[in-house]
């Protein structure tokens, strides 16, 4: 059986056989529209990668990130990202923009108005009506967007992460047994509100203490911070200062050196459970400071967001899984069981991992 020709292609793609034709010979005097069209055509219909490679970064897919104060969570996602992308076809680009997260009308701006075309569009941002309007516009104009760390754009956008509500329970889970016996307040520091994933930890664990809480343990408030080490470190040094009883602290997208360095300083051992495996909360971890880890697998995230708009796009073929991401709870001797392995380098604020190295 013969395959695709430069007329199924035309008639896939909806354009003339001399578009095709200008396209697959690189001649030029095609727009990146129409040029797009026919590689995306002629990717489905498996014309021949090799054929199509001098059409480098055709398919632009862009990573749009938010540009917190301090935290490397996002450091690792836009490394991960980088990582992933080295790896696909030489006709898809992912561009990876970073943002400044309090930048909410320019964040809006970009989503909308975008100054290069794009076929796909991966936000991680806050939530916000300018926000969520312009990533609806987005959508309707043809591009396919997937959200992360927030859903808050509709059943049409889908969203990428892990169990948020369920990280938060679990949280609670592990500090209620984890102190049973000990008596005093438990207390959540978290970014702002800003985002809905930080929302639901923070609903788990409180529901979670709220329906299995004993009598020695109370869950006090929640101090915001942002992702400022500054500022988290302050907050949480005032807070250790008025109620001496706090025995557990659940840390949410707030400045992991801050939090650490306000712990070290107060005199009594304070339960600490935080997220996102990083080069701080390893070293928390492996000072005592930290007690637990929850790790949302960004490099899991980065791939399966990029999956599903390449699925959508009609790139690739598989099926991709909808379902949450799996989180891993990291213990300091969940560290020391892996001691096989060196830390070898970081690059972008991200951890490697390099066996027997």
């Amino acid at each position: 059986m013969s395959g695709p020709t430069i007329k199924d292609i035309a008639r896939e793609a909806n354009v003339g056989t001399a578009t095709v034709e200008r396209v697959l010979n690189d001649r030029g005097g095609v727009s990146t529209e129409l040029a797009e069209r026919v590689i995306k055509a002629a990717k489905k219909l498996k014309y021949g990668d090799r054929r199509l490679t001098p059409h480098r970064g055709i398919i632009r897919i862009e990573v749009l990130l938010v540009q917190p104060e301090a935290e490397v969570f996002y450091a690792d996602l836009n490394a991960a990202f980088q990582r992933i992308s080295a790896s696909l076809d030489p006709t898809i680009l992912v561009h990876r923009t970073i943002v400044r997260e309090d930048d909410i009308p320019g964040v809006a701006r970009h989503i909308a108005t975008p100054t290069l075309r794009r076929a796909g569009l991966i936000v991680l941002a806050p939530d916000h009506p300018e926000i969520t309007e312009s990533i609806r516009k987005a959508r309707a104009s043809g591009v396919e967007v997937v959200q992360m760390l927030t859903g808050s754009a509709g059943e049409d956008v889908p969203y990428i992460g892990i169990d948020n509500y369920a990280a938060g329970r679990t949280a609670a889970y592990y500090m209620s047994r984890m102190l049973r016996g000990s008596s005093g307040t438990l207390l959540a520091i978290c970014h702002s509100g800003a985002y809905r994933a930080h929302r639901e930890r923070i609903r788990g664990f409180s529901d979670y203490l709220t329906q299995h809480m004993s009598g020695d343990h109370s869950f006090c408030r929640v101090i915001f911070a942002r992702d400022d080490n500054l500022f988290s470190a302050e907050r949480l040094t005032e807070a250790l200062r008025d109620d001496a009883s706090v025995i557990g602290v659940y840390s949410v997208g707030a400045g992991t050196e801050g939090i650490a360095a306000a712990l070290k300083a107060h005199p009594a051992k304070v339960f600490w459970i935080g997220h996102a495996r990083t080069h701080s909360t390893v070293k928390c971890l492996r000072s005592g400071l930290m007690d637990i880890c929850i790790d949302g697998a960004q490099e899991t995230q980065a791939r399966r967001s990029l999956d599903i708009v390449l699925r959508r796009l009609g790139l690739i073929d598989v099926d991709v899984s909808g379902a949450p991401v799996q989180f891993l709870t990291i213990t300091a001797e969940s560290l020391a069981a892996s001691e096989g392995y060196n830390e070898s380098r970081l690059h972008n604020g991200m951890l490697s991992i390099q066996p027997g190295e």
